[in-house]
């Protein structure tokens, strides 16, 4: 028999025991194997699907917007159907999932929500941050947006309108945000690293330009 020593003196339970899995994670975890069992797909074909949606992140949502602040005709495309023109630009499907585009301008501030879980663009943003999961955000987003968005740094005139999407469980938004000006003439490369995340679901402005 190998023994084995910690090299470290806190104690901890073993880690196997370390979390109990709650009810519901039990049964995503019988779901899973009894799927797997029946044949409906296979180990490596869950694990493919799980990397693949880890590979995501905001950087594909930036191609996006960057794209439509230098391509007019992109933009058209975009806000008149968002999931093929993220099948255009990134070679990736959304379906069977909608993604809706919604443009802020010098009048109107769009923010994303969804006040029944978290449903979120992953295919074209990653996972969600923790914030937008909480239920601080998802009740307060549509009660107090601009109490909201204030907490976030994004301070706006009165007379912009801020219009709350709330998502649901076929359908995802994305905000196409305003670019940032003093950008003329730059690459779309350089104007994708001023779109974030957050400016994204519309809690924030892009960067500015340095």
């Amino acid at each position: 028999m190998t023994e084995r020593h910690h090299d470290h003196d806190h104690p901890h339970a073993p880690i196997e025991q370390a979390e109990s899995m709650s009810e519901y994670q039990l049964m995503t975890e019988a779901l899973r194997e009894l799927l797997i069992e029946k044949g409906v797909f296979t180990a490596d074909e869950l694990r493919a699907q799980i990397e693949l949606m880890d590979a995501r992140s905001p950087a594909m949502g930036a191609r996006m917007v960057a794209r439509a602040w230098v391509d007019p005709e992109y933009k058209r495309r975009l806000l008149a159907d968002g999931s093929a023109a993220a099948e255009e630009l990134l070679q990736t499907s959304v379906a069977p999932l909608r993604l809706i585009v919604v443009e802020n301008t010098p009048s109107l501030h769009n923010m994303i929500v969804c006040t029944l879980c978290s449903c979120y663009p992953r295919n074209v943003l990653g996972l969600p941050p923790d914030w937008y999961k909480s239920r601080a955000y998802r009740s307060r987003a549509v009660s107090e947006p601009r109490a909201v968005l204030a907490e976030f740094g994004t301070v706006l005139p009165d007379n912009v309108e801020v219009r709350v999407h709330d998502s649901t469980a076929d359908m995802r938004y994305l905000v196409l945000p305003m670019r940032p000006a003093g950008t003329e003439g730059w690459s779309e490369e350089c104007l994708a690293a001023l779109v974030t995340r957050d400016s994204m679901i519309g809690v924030t402005l892009p960067r500015a330009a340095g």
